[in-house]
């Protein structure tokens, strides 16, 4: 479901776009939740969180047969506001070759997450093809929090 970026409060896009530091929350197989501390980039193009994930573990395990996920994301501090990214989730496919379009995407999102360059492009590239790296989506389809949590 696609929502309207009219639709979602722009304070609380902002902390999901100017904030890094997240917690993904996927479900198990049980229905319980499965939480990680994670790293998400803001693709402002696509009004999507990006996070990278590797296809063994349980948060691609998990997506891949439940894609809803929420995306837990704290401002500057505990007190500073919150913004709480619910979607359906999409996984790219694997990285299987250093230069396929996967791996070309991890890049781009390794340079939107630490604003530089690699230093060695070619390891970071064979990296993700032997962790099995791919790139979830999420998508807003619904947002809340607080800008400010009372004292």
């Amino acid at each position: 479901m696609n929502v309207p970026r009219d639709a979602l409060d722009p304070e609380l896009l902002k902390i999901v776009a100017d904030h890094q530091q997240s917690i993904l929350i996927t479900l198990r197989r049980d229905g319980r939740p499965q939480s990680s501390n994670v790293v998400h980039v803001w693709e402002p193009e696509t009004e999507s969180a990006l996070i990278s994930v590797t296809a063994p573990r349980a948060k691609s395990r998990n997506v891949e047969r439940d894609p809803r996920v929420s995306l837990h994301v704290l401002g500057d501090g505990f007190f500073s506001g919150y913004a709480v990214v619910e979607g359906t989730g999409t996984l790219s496919p694997v990285a299987a070759a250093p230069d396929d379009a996967t791996v070309d995407h991890l890049v781009a999102w390794y340079r939107a997450f630490r604003g530089e360059d690699h230093p060695d492009w070619d390891e970071y590239r064979a990296a993700m093809v032997r962790e099995q790296r791919r790139l979830l989506r999420v998508r807003p389809e619904r947002l809340y929090g607080m800008t400010r949590l009372p004292r």
